[in-house]
């Protein structure tokens, strides 16, 4: 199977990578990567851990029109919600009139737990929009059926990257110390003083338990850009404590896998690594520290148990998942992928019917122009002249060297930003 898969950051390419390897035993993957300011490094790509056959880098428009295209028996969608509108109008434009097409697939990285009406309809119109959970599958046909909108396309699985090793409470001895892994996010919390808090506690923690190792693991190095902006870098917030860090404390990259491979407790404010380590059955908590708020999205982790303070782990909490919340979640399910294999088979075999995107010029004639626009395509999909767009460029100029300053006076301690910076998505 023929399985070209489009990711616009790191994290997107996994999931799509992963999805593909999923979908078929020995899937041929091709990867595009959308030229923006998260295009993942060579090293994230590695990090992976998934090899694909090719690997190409584009904007949008030239993506919706590769002739490569024509070719996939599927097309992952992992990109933000607006740029897989665009995709998609491009998509129909381009495939206006074959005699076949891919079957395209969509969905979300990881939990949903805002814009989730906004999200739904910049994804409609794809063949397949993957719901995580059954909780998910019934929000998502809701939506779609109070719109007019078929959700047969919903289909029900599972996050792609949740392993099936489980852990073993009875492991840890001389040779394997009790290990508690902070699984950092780029944006959450986004504030420095939010980080800065999480990083004492951590090293508290490492000082408390010193027979303990305490994991920071970290998503990007310093300069590298992923699906979120992280304005705040817990080795460069490490670095301007200006103290020595306890040494059974560390900040390590890599494959999330591989580090809950050794963890004994995960810790994190909101991140997708929860899920991954409720699956393994790892004791988890989700911290309340900053607040249990939508901006952190930590809610959607009510009801599942593993709500607690740092003050908490100090203490020895371990909490596990309450099982009936992670059935909810599809955590719990038996090969959660043989519904989207079934629908994959079926819809290949078939001739599939034009690309209809829920955004059209009729019902959204003040919002797809912009949305389009912005990606480089016209309303009608076809590209816009490129005097017209920036689509598939880096930042410019003035954004990298403003930026590349900001990160230099950042390190040293100033901490005031330009609103104009600001403006380009922070550091």
């Amino acid at each position: 199977m023929r399985i070209h898969v489009l990711a616009d950051s790191d994290t997107r390419w996994k999931w799509g990578g992963e999805l593909a390897q999923r979908l078929h035993p020995a899937p041929r993957v091709h990867a595009h990567m959308l030229n923006g300011r998260a295009t993942p490094t060579e090293r994230q790509m590695a990090e992976v851990g998934i090899r694909p056959d090719t690997v190409t880098q584009s904007s949008v428009p030239e993506f919706v029109t590769s002739p490569a295209l024509a070719q996939a028996d599927v097309l992952i969608v992992g990109s933000v919600g607006g740029t897989t509108q665009a995709i998609l109008h491009g998509l129909a434009r381009t495939f206006e009139g074959a005699p076949r097409r891919p079957v395209l697939v969509t969905g979300y990285v990881g939990v949903v737990y805002e814009n989730l009406t906004d999200g739904l309809l910049l994804r409609a119109g794809a063949d397949v929009v993957l719901a995580n959970s059954p909780f998910d599958a019934r929000r998502f046909r809701e939506i779609y059926r109070g719109l007019g909108i078929d959700d047969s396309c919903v289909v029900q699985t599972a996050l792609p990257f949740l392993a099936e090793q489980q852990y073993d409470p009875l492991r840890t001895g001389a040779a394997h110390p009790f290990t508690v892994t902070f699984a950092v996010q780029p944006s959450v919390p986004e504030d420095r003083d939010g980080r800065i808090y999480i990083l004492r506690r951590a090293i508290q923690h490492a000082r408390l338990r010193p027979g303990r190792e305490v994991l920071v693991k970290l998503r990007s190095k310093p300069g590298e850009q992923t699906t979120h902006i992280e304005p705040y870098h817990y080795e460069t917030l490490a670095e301007q404590l200006g103290e020595p860090l306890p040494p059974n404390l560390r900040f390590l990259y890599g494959n999330m896998a591989e580090v809950l491979d050794r963890t004994d407790l995960l810790v994190t404010v909101s991140s997708t690594a929860a899920l991954e380590s409720m699956h393994r059955g790892i004791p988890t908590v989700i911290l309340s520290d900053l607040g249990v708020r939508e901006p952190h999205g930590n809610h959607y982790f009510t009801g599942s148990g593993c709500v607690a303070s740092w003050n908490e782990i100090d203490e020895g909490a371990q909490p596990y998942a309450h099982p009936g919340w992670l059935e909810e979640q599809g955590i719990l399910a038996q090969d959660p992928y043989a519904q989207l294999r079934q629908r994959v088979t079926a819809l290949s075999r078939t001739a599939l019917p034009p690309i209809r995107p829920y955004y059209t010029m009729q019902n959204a004639a003040g919002y797809l122009p912009r949305l389009l626009a912005r990606r480089g395509l016209a309303p009608d999909g076809t590209a816009l002249p490129h005097s017209a767009h920036s689509v598939g460029r880096r930042p410019g100029l003035l954004a990298r060297t403003s930026r590349k300053a900001l990160r230099r006076a950042y390190r040293f301690g100033v901490q005031t930003v330009a609103p104009k910076i600001q403006r380009w998505g922070g550091l």
